[in-house]
């Protein structure tokens, strides 16, 4: 897969400062993000993060049709098909390293990022998305982790960030894949803004025009340029799709197991195709990965953003080295047959122990690969 990072920095009218954009060019895959991707996004970030003079960064995406719909699975398919379990965990385990790396640098960076979420943002491009300070959304704009879909289960950072929505709402997303459009990313907090495709150029304009040195709050001022932009919206909310169930979703994820849960969204009625697709999602999905969830959202709320990366990193490890994410990829995305054979029929069949062992971590805990993270 190929793919590309571009950098460039723009000179402010103060002549000292200047503003970072970063665009992810992988157009034909969406922009998913390939290795050499976040280890380009990873070292940039770094040094503008040393540098005085860079004011904020803009994280955006090629083209209108998506900021980032992933990471790259297809290789990780490749790699799982043909290689041996060490060769598997050694390439997954440097993948995902340097993938949570790179979204816990863009959590905690000391300067504002604005993540221009247009069209998909998906999997690991909501890693990205997420940590940003400033999430922006356009009417086109459709926000899921789908990885139930593919055997695999809602990580770069899913752990911390669907634990922070409001109650239910984390553990239904995380179960069905429903894709979330820009009304319902605001009214849930998935978002911060909505803006106009066509403003985006202005922004930036605005951005290089203002007299950073006298500004206090550089977050307070991209917030203000931000918000100045919903005066012209003129009723280009999409209509929303999640908000009106939120009451139904709410009442079948307080449910005391799995099974209640999945059978209380299974049986939310509705004449939307959204709602058919989000309960078809669950389903169909791996049972797997359905209970890898919801030990996320019931067992791991009070992990700090490390610790959930720490978590998440030996979890995707152990789903390369089972099968059931190499299933999932291949009949999704590969033969595109739409049939995995998932390793359980049922989510009411699967192991407990097996599960348990799944979220036994690989290394111990000075051996970890992300042990230096810190303790945000």
């Amino acid at each position: 897969m190929d793919g590309i990072v571009h950098f460039t920095e723009l000179p402010c009218s103060d002549s000292q400062h200047k503003i970072g954009v970063a665009r992810l060019d992988n157009a034909a895959s969406l922009n998913a993000l390939t290795f050499d991707m976040l280890i380009e996004l990873k070292q940039r970030l770094e040094i503008w993060q040393e540098d005085d003079d860079l004011i904020c960064v803009l994280l955006e995406g090629e083209g209108q049709k998506a900021f980032c719909a992933g990471g790259d699975v297809r290789t990780m398919h490749n790699v799982m098909r043909d290689q041996s379990p060490q060769q598997i965990q050694t390439f997954c385990s440097t993948y995902f390293t340097v993938e949570y790396q790179c979204d816990y640098l863009i959590h905690t960076y000391c300067k504002p990022i604005i993540a221009w979420g247009e069209g998909i943002v998906m999997g690991g491009g909501m890693g990205l998305y997420m940590g940003s300070s400033h999430k922006v959304v356009t009417p086109t704009s459709r926000l899921a982790m789908p990885e139930i879909t593919i055997g695999l289960y809602p990580d770069v950072g899913g752990t911390w960030f669907l634990n922070r929505l409001e109650d239910g709402i984390g553990l239904f997303l995380g179960l069905t894949g429903a894709m979330v459009n820009a009304t319902d990313a605001l009214s849930i907090h998935l978002a911060d803004h909505l803006v106009l495709p066509e403003h985006k150029s202005t922004l930036i304009e605005q951005l290089q025009i203002a007299d950073w040195t006298c500004v206090d709050d550089t977050y307070e001022v991209v917030t203000e340029l931000l918000e100045n932009f919903a005066e012209e919206l003129n009723d280009r909310h999409p209509e929303s799709q999640l908000k009106p169930l939120y009451p139904k979703i709410e009442e079948a994820c307080r449910a005391d197991s799995l099974l209640q849960v999945v059978d209380g969204i299974m049986a939310i009625k509705g004449d939307s195709q959204w709602l058919r697709t989000a309960q078809s999602n669950l389903k169909l999905g791996s049972p797997i990965s359905a209970h890898l969830c919801y030990q996320q959202i019931t067992k791991h709320s009070h992990l700090s953003l490390a610790d959930c990366f720490r978590l998440e990193l030996s979890l995707s490890v152990r789903c390369s080295l089972e099968g059931e994410f190499r299933e999932g990829v291949r009949a999704r995305l590969i033969d595109k047959d739409g049939e995995p054979d998932w390793k359980y029929t049922s989510i009411a069949l699967v192991d407990d122990d097996f599960i348990e062992h799944m979220y036994t971590s690989l290394w111990s805990e000075s051996e970890h690969p992300l042990a230096q993270l810190g303790h945000y």
